[in-house]
């Protein structure tokens, strides 16, 4: 699978089509997306800014 994206659809998103959020991690960068818009691309964030958002998502900070 060289070149290809592993994206993962977020376990809080509904099984309705709904509200998604899918996210592929490589070596540099976490990539986040809406399922519903895909072909609108993507936000690309850096590993330790994910970690950092998905801290303060569990400690309710956002």
């Amino acid at each position: 699978m060289i070149g290809m994206e592993m994206w993962k659809k977020s376990s809080y998103s509904g099984g309705n089509g709904g509200d998604c959020v899918e996210v592929a991690q490589s070596a540099e960068h976490v990539k986040i997306r809406d399922t519903r818009h895909r072909s609108a691309g993507h936000l690309a964030v850096s590993a330790s800014e994910w970690s950092a958002f998905l801290a303060d998502l569990k400690d309710d900070q956002l």
